[in-house]
C-alpha cells in the first residue's frame, strides 16, 4: 500500500498527526501518478494546501502539463486568489485537451468576481466545444439558476435528464428542475417534478423545496404535515421556519404559527425577519405586549428595518401612546425617502403633541401620497381646518369627496367654504 492510500486511511479514521507524517513520505517515496491522485483525493477532503504543495511539486516537473495549471487555478479561486488562479489559467492554450476543463474554472473564477458575462462567455464557449458534455451541461443549468434565469436553467437540466443523468456532482438534477419550474412560477409542473423523487433521495434542501411549492399551492396541510418532517428530523434548519409558519397562519392556525416562530428565533436570534412575522402573529392573537416586544427586538438588530419601525408607530398611533411614537420617529424625520406611513404617524403624534407647526408640515408631506386614503383625507381635513390652513382644506375636501360624495357633513363642508369664496 501506497503512502498515500495510508494517509487518506488516516484521514478517515481522524488520525492527522500520522497523516501529516505519511503524507511528507508520500512526497519522498510515491510514484507521480499516485500523487497525483493523492492530491486530488486532498482537495476533495478539503486539505487545499497540501494538494496545492502536489501540484506544484508536480508541475516544476512536468511544465507542460495543463492539467497542473488547471487545478492549481482551481485551488487559488477556493483560496480567494484570483490574480494567481489568472496566472494559470492564462498558461492553457486553446489548442490544449485540457482547454475545456480550464473554461470552466475561467467562469468559476469571473463568478465569484461578480463579472457574469464574462463567466457565460466561457461556459458558452465550453457547450461550443463539447456540446454534449455532461458536465459543461449541468454547469449552464447551474449558472442561470444562480442567476435566476429559470427558464434556461431547466433547459439544460431538462436535456440531462433526457440523457438518464438524474443527479450530478451529488446534485439531484429532478429536484433542480422542479425548483426551476418554481422560480418560473409554475407551481404544478414544479410539484409533478417533485413527487417523482423517492423518499430516500429528499435532502433537507428538497423537502424544503417540496414544502414551499405546496403552500404556493395553497395545499396548507401538505405544507404543514412536510415541513413539520424536517422541523423534526433537522431542527436546526432555520429557513423553514417562516414558511411553516405561514402555512399554518393560512390553515387558520395561529397559535401553533407563533410557537413555530418563537422556536425559530431559537435557532437565529439576529434575524429581524422571524421578529417581524412573530408581531405579526402576536398582533393576530391580540397580544399587544408582545407585538411591541419583538418590533422592538427587530429594531435593535437593524434599526434601519422600516417594516418594524412602521408596525411599531401603528401600535403605539393605536394606543395612543403619542410620545413614544414621536420619541420613535424623531430619528427617521430627516431620512429621504420615508414610508409614508411614518409622515402620517408623525403628523398624528404632533397634532396630539399639540406641536401644529410639525404637524401641519408632517400631513403636507404625507399627503401626495393618501390623496385616494379616505381616512387620511377625513383627518387632514379637520386638522388643516384647526389650523387655518383654508387653501388645505378645500383641497383636501375635494379630494375626499370624490371618494365618499355621500357624506354630507363634508359636502356641507365644502359648500359653506366655496360660498364665502376661500
Amino acid at each position: 500500500m501506497s503512502y498515500s492510500q495510508q494517509a487518506l486511511e488516516k484521514i478517515e479514521n481522524g488520525d492527522i498527526k500520522e497523516a501529516n507524517r505519511l503524507y511528507a513520505w508520500a512526497l519522498r517515496k510515491d510514484d507521480d501518478d499516485t500523487l497525483n491522485s493523492f492530491a486530488e483525493e486532498l482537495y476533495s477532503l478539503g486539505f487545499d494546501n497540501k494538494a496545492k504543495r502536489i501540484y506544484e511539486n508536480l508541475l516544476k516537473k512536468y511544465p507542460d502539463e495543463d492539467s497542473l495549471h488547471v487545478n492549481l487555478a482551481d485551488i487559488e479561486i477556493g483560496q480567494g486568489n484570483a490574480d494567481g488562479a489568472l496566472q494559470h489559467l492564462a498558461l492553457v492554450k486553446p489548442t490544449s485537451d485540457a482547454y475545456l476543463q480550464s473554461l470552466l474554472v475561467s467562469a468559476d473564477l469571473y463568478q465569484t468576481e461578480e463579472l457574469y458575462e464574462v463567466s457565460e462567455q466561457k461556459l458558452l464557449e465550453a457547450q461550443r466545444i463539447a456540446p454534449d458534455e455532461q458536465v459543461v451541461l449541468f454547469a449552464l443549468g447551474e449558472f442561470y439558476n444562480m442567476m435566476q434565469n429559470y427558464k434556461k436553467a431547466a433547459s439544460y437540466y431538462l436535456t440531462l435528464i433526457k440523457q438518464g443523468v438524474l443527479s450530478l456532482s451529488a446534485v439531484n438534477l429532478v429536484a433542480r428542475l422542479a425548483t426551476a419550474y418554481a422560480g418560473m412560477g409554475k407551481f404544478e409542473t414544479s410539484m409533478a417534478y417533485f413527487e417523482q423523487i423517492k423518499a430516500a433521495d429528499k435532502t433537507p434542501d428538497i423537502l424544503f423545496q417540496q414544502g414551499f411549492v405546496y403552500l404556493q399551492l395553497k395545499n396548507y396541510d401538505q405544507a404543514i404535515t412536510l415541513l413539520t418532517q424536517l422541523r423534526d428530523t433537522n431542527p436546526d434548519y432555520v429557513s423553514l421556519y417562516p414558511i411553516l409558519a405561514t402555512a399554518q397562519e393560512k390553515n387558520g392556525d395561529h397559535k401553533a404559527a407563533y410557537k413555530t416562530i418563537q422556536e425559530g428565533i431559537g435557532f437565529d436570534e439576529y434575524n429581524e425577519d422571524l421578529f417581524i412575522q412573530a408581531a405579526q402573529l402576536a398582533n393576530e392573537l391580540q397580544k399587544p405586549e408582545d407585538v411591541e416586544k419583538n418590533l422592538k427586538k427587530a429594531l435593535a438588530i437593524n434599526p434601519e428595518q422600516m417594516k418594524a419601525v412602521v408596525q411599531l408607530s401603528n401600535l403605539y398611533i393605536q394606543q395612543n401612546r403619542f410620545q413614544a411614537n414621536f420619541d420613535l420617529l424623531k430619528p427617521y424625520i430627516q431620512e429621504n425617502d420615508l414610508d409614508p406611513q411614518i409622515y402620517w404617524n408623525i403628523a398624528v403624534s404632533d397634532e396630539h403633541l399639540e406641536k401644529f407647526v410639525e404637524a401641519k408640515e408632517a400631513y403636507q408631506n404625507a399627503y401626495p401620497f393618501f390623496t385616494n386614503n379616505a381616512d387620511f383625507l377625513h383627518a387632514a381635513v379637520y386638522f388643516f381646518r384647526q389650523v387655518g390652513a383654508q387653501e388645505w382644506v378645500l383641497k383636501s375636501l375635494h379630494a375626499y369627496l370624490k371618494l365618499v360624495p355621500d357624506d354630507s357633513e363634508f359636502s356641507d363642508m365644502l359648500n359653506e367654504y366655496e360660498s364665502n369664496d376661500f
